[in-house]
């Protein structure tokens, strides 16, 4: 299953990625306009708010979990959440706890 982590992980960061930097093109890597974009209708704020809401309890378990196991290295899931996504930054996070103890 680790492997199936990091392959996720990888497609999690490219696959968004790839869509994100296709709209900064088209609208002048405009930051403003892709925000304004996530909120352009009830079903765009729905799905923010969801993955917001999802990317803050992923970061509370990373943050909860590596107190406990001491697993520092899994922090930089944390990063890959917020800078890309919570495809990313989930399978991030479940390779890095999947490591051998």
């Amino acid at each position: 299953m680790r492997h199936l982590w990091l392959v996720l992980a990888l497609w999690g960061a490219v696959h968004p990625m790839y869509w994100f930097v296709t709209f900064l093109r088209e609208n002048g890597w405009d930051f403003g306009a892709m925000i304004d974009a996530w909120y352009v209708n009830a079903s765009t704020t729905g799905l923010t708010w969801d993955l917001t809401i999802a990317a803050v309890v992923l970061t509370l378990w990373i943050i909860a979990e590596v107190a406990v196991r001491r697993n520092v290295v899994a922090l930089l899931a944390i990063p890959a959440t917020f800078c890309i996504g919570v495809s990313c930054g989930l399978p991030l996070y479940l390779y890095f706890r999947s490591r051998p103890v």
